[in-house]
């Protein structure tokens, strides 16, 4: 459900890290973005946000041939765990009524619980809807904070022409 993406580069992580430190502090097009440790994050601005705009998080990793940056498009935290909590009580409401049906069931009753199970699959697949709809919508602030690493990641590679690195995969969609 998350688009993420990956990019190698031909650094080492610690000095690909502190140059896209650098980056961040001196490139003026680069808003909203700051790193720590291993990781550096990219948001719309305040006055652009919307219940669904994304944030870019991007994590650096060793690999032999110097340091790949994993970056995933995700909602805003808040957003997210409101999210993650219509999941888990669905959940728990899908188990119970499992549960409560099952005995129903065992009892000779009606097994009515039995339903909490199709309605919580009903209101997962609505999230899951909800979300394809938030990306789609968000689609172009999607391009602004990947364009915002490019331009980063362009920088800290000394390249003046804002080109893209080495290689790229797509880790989802």
């Amino acid at each position: 459900m998350l688009p993420a993406f990956t990019l190698d580069l031909p650094l080492g992580k610690d000095e690909a890290m502190q140059r896209i430190r650098q980056a961040i502090a001196e490139l003026d097009s680069i808003e909203n973005a700051r790193a720590v440790g291993d990781c550096a994050e990219f948001a719309v601005r305040p006055e652009e946000r919307r219940f669904w705009s994304p944030q870019l998080s991007v994590q650096l990793s060793d690999i032999e041939s110097g340091t790949q940056l994993y970056a995933r498009f995700a909602p805003r935290p808040e957003v997210w765990t409101f999210f993650m909590l219509v999941y888990f009580i669905t959940a728990f409401f899908m188990f119970v009524g499992g549960v409560y049906g099952y005995v129903q069931w065992f009892m000779g009753a009606a097994p009515w619980g039995l339903l909490l199970i199709p309605g919580g699959a009903a209101v997962i697949a609505t999230l899951h809807l909800a979300s394809l709809v938030g990306q789609g919508l968000s689609k172009d602030q999607m391009e602004k904070l990947r364009d915002q690493l490019d331009r980063t990641v362009a920088f800290a590679l000394g390249s003046s022409n804002h080109s893209t690195p080495e290689s790229e995969t797509l880790a989802g969609k």
